[in-house]
């Protein structure tokens, strides 16, 4: 198929199809000077990466599970530090989805009257939010 063929099929721009084969991530077959053409096994790799990419996976990520052939080459422990990445996100926008929930439907005639609200403002406050979260500990890891 050429990269054209290749870009209708998936959806994805024939630019990104060349970035992921600047990458290393799929390779064409083609001389110097043709249009790039990939094996039909190119669908089934654009989907692993598509699928890496949804899980919130960098494209280096991805590149390091597929097999020069192509073929999928899990990192299990990257798979489980992403899942658990991923549940942590979800706690916090659990909490975040309840507290605003309460505060739109609080009945005390000001939030600044509502013992829930100033209990959310004062873990804000001391940071706790943060730390519960985990927010400040990736800050700390990047300096």
């Amino acid at each position: 198929m050429d990269i054209s063929e290749v870009s209708k099929r998936t959806g994805i721009p024939a630019s990104a199809l060349r970035y992921y084969e600047q990458k290393g991530l799929i390779a064409s077959l083609r001389e110097k000077g043709e249009r790039r053409r990939f094996a039909p096994g190119a669908l089934d790799q654009l989907a692993l990466i598509a699928l890496g990419q949804a899980a919130g996976l960098s494209l280096d990520d991805i590149r390091t599970m597929l097999t020069p052939e192509g073929g999928p080459h899990v990192d299990r422990q990257l798979l489980l530090a992403k899942a658990e990445e991923i549940d942590a996100q979800i706690k916090r926008l659990r909490a975040m989805s309840s507290g605003l929930r309460h505060a739109a439907a609080c009945p005390a005639p000001s939030h600044a009257e509502c013992p829930s609200f100033q209990k959310l403002l004062k873990a804000a406050a001391s940071g706790a939010l943060e730390k519960r979260w985990g927010k400040a500990g990736r800050l700390e890891r990047r300096k």
